[in-house]
């Protein structure tokens, strides 16, 4: 068993696997930057000053809070201001994998099409085939 764990790991889809966990965890780290440090702020300084991921509603008369970590201390509250950041999170994110994926297949079809356009030469015969070729070719002959 732990031979067919050691082959399961040295694979290299498994690795694979794992870099793109590890190297997705931080780029999302980096969009959420983005979107939480930069984007937000803009949007919310167009729409006058508004800070989006504080915006929530009280779900209990208990909750008298400004902030939507204080709130969320008093009792349970709709935090739709932190939803629309982090749903604008996931859309940039998509575009971003979006035009990531579209550049790769551009890059396969080019590469495709190079092959295509590169006329290839026919493979030589097997030596037994060309053997009874120049047999058939010397009998003709006679």
């Amino acid at each position: 068993m732990l031979k067919e764990f050691k082959e399961f790991i040295s694979k290299g889809n498994v690795m694979d696997l794992a870099v793109g966990v590890i190297i997705g965890g931080a780029f999302g780290l980096i969009v959420s930057s983005l979107v939480d440090d930069i984007i937000m702020p803009i949007v919310g300084a167009i729409f006058g000053g508004l800070d989006f991921s504080n915006y929530f509603i009280a779900l209990s008369s208990a909750v008298t809070a400004d902030s939507l970590e204080e709130a969320r201390k008093q009792g349970a509250v709709f935090a739709y201001g932190n939803f629309l950041t982090v749903l604008f999170n996931f859309l940039i994110l998509a575009w971003i994998i979006f035009l990531m994926v579209k550049a790769v297949n551009n890059l396969r079809r080019n590469m495709e099409a190079d092959k295509a356009a590169t006329p290839e030469a026919p493979a030589a015969p097997p030596a037994d085939v060309a053997l009874l070729t120049e047999i058939r070719d010397l009998l003709a002959k006679k």
